[in-house]
């Protein structure tokens, strides 16, 4: 596994863990609808990009004109 995955994977697991320990602590409420749901949403992607380099925001960017090639994601 690349250092870059690693990163992701890492990211995605302390943004899920974050959220998921305010829930237990009774900081938040995650099983109300909220934006929290984006920011778990925004992890769950960083970590599934670690394993497959898939990045949805990727396609999103090249979509709307962006065209770096030097990511480490796969379309």
């Amino acid at each position: 596994m690349k250092v870059f995955s690693v990163i992701g994977v890492f990211a995605g697991l302390v943004i899920m863990g974050s959220l998921l320990a305010a829930h237990f602590m009774g900081q938040v409420n995650l099983m109300a609808m909220s934006w929290l749901w984006l920011t778990f949403f925004v992890g769950a992607n960083l970590f599934q990009m670690g394993f497959t380099g898939f990045c949805p925001a990727t396609k999103l960017l090249y979509a709307i004109g962006f065209k770096d090639k030097q990511s480490g994601c796969k379309l």
